[in-house]
């Protein structure tokens, strides 16, 4: 039977390194441990955990909103714990949250929504909860139609929740881009106010795609700096003189990453030997680590070539993502208020 249901993906980044730089048993021993904690919180918040994947999650809830409460939750409690702990066994969680249509068979599910959910996850990088459009224009609509009052918002924790727009972005595995947003769930950031499109519509697209503004990246690295235009062709960041931006360091593969336009969202895809990190402005302590998947990229930042950002020598480009019609790309800024 198919049910809409909200589906929780939970990962523990950096696990496989970790097992491969400490002892086996001592890394399996916190694993299981982190994941039974989800586990516990899960239930705690009226969820049922399908199964454990190795260093994984997979829930599910039938209350949207219990399903935010749970991994904001997480993510606080989480990061927090990992302050004390020494510094190799710092995982940090990968959260990816989605609503859909799920079918259950033998205890198991089965659907879009875990699949996307699962993809999420792993986009969102360390310490990042993304959520699909779904779960927020579902609590939107319950909140609209009065099913959630000001009161139970409260009362299920999403009275503070902050999220953002991150636009229409491609998702490895499914055919079309997703809208796609992220959850503010840290306690040290300092505005109260909250980014989101200026109109979601039904099936996903965003009235922001219409307008199609041209938009532009600018690259710096060692002093040299250059912008792009986006267009139809992605622009490739690598060792070899051919690549659009030229970036000479011996951990730099020949091609090393793509940058590309894709639904008026701008994505960077790793296609290294040795991976690509990702960094944002505006949460410096949260990287995106790159292997062969992608990510997308807004506002301003860094791009980490060949070596993670803990590697001082690593080949380091900023970047800055800008829009040259402002009209075309506004956005709406108001309080969120569930």
């Amino acid at each position: 039977m198919n049910l809409a249901q909200t589906m929780v993906f939970v990962d523990l980044a950096g696990s496989t390194s970790t097992f491969e730089a400490l002892d086996n048993a001592q890394v399996a021993d916190v694993v299981s441990k982190v994941t039974q904690w989800i586990h516990r919180v899960v239930q705690a918040h009226e969820g049922r955990t399908v199964k454990f994947l190795g260093d994984g999650v997979l829930a599910q809830f039938k209350d949207g909103g219990k399903a935010i409460e749970a991994v904001v939750f997480l993510q606080q409690n989480h990061t927090e714990r990992l302050r004390k702990w020494p510094e190799p066994l710092r995982m940090g969680l990968k959260i990816g949250i989605a609503t859909g249509a799920v079918v259950e068979r033998a205890g198991d599910a089965y659907g879009d929504a875990v699949n996307l959910a699962s993809r999420l996850s792993d986009m969102a990088g360390e310490h990042g909860i993304w959520a699909s459009g779904s779960v927020i224009s579902t609590l939107n609509a319950r909140t609209a139609s009065g099913q959630l009052s000001p009161r139970d918002a409260h009362a299920c924790g999403l009275e503070g929740i902050r999220y953002r727009a991150l636009g229409v972005v491609p998702v490895r595995g499914l055919a079309q881009p997703q809208p796609v947003f992220q959850i503010e769930w840290s306690d040290d950031v300092t505005t109260d106010l909250m980014t989101v499109q200026a109109l979601l519509q039904p099936d996903g697209s965003s009235a922001l795609e219409e307008r199609q503004p041209r938009t532009e990246i600018e690259l710096a690295w060692l002093g040299f700096s250059k912008t792009f235009t986006l267009g139809n062709t992605p622009l490739t960041i690598g060792r070899i003189p051919d690549c659009d931006f030229v970036v000479g360091d011996q951990r730099v593969s020949r091609i090393h990453a793509r940058i590309e336009k894709v639904s008026n969202s701008v994505v960077v895809t790793d296609v290294s030997s040795f991976g690509t990190w990702v960094r944002f402005s505006e949460s410096p302590a949260t990287d995106v680590a790159l292997r062969r998947n992608e990510c997308l990229l807004y506002g301003t930042g860094e791009i980490s070539l060949g070596s993670g950002f803990d590697d001082f020598s690593a080949p380091v480009a900023s970047f800055r993502v800008v829009s040259v019609s402002k009209d075309a790309f506004s956005i709406a800024t108001a309080r969120h208020a569930a």
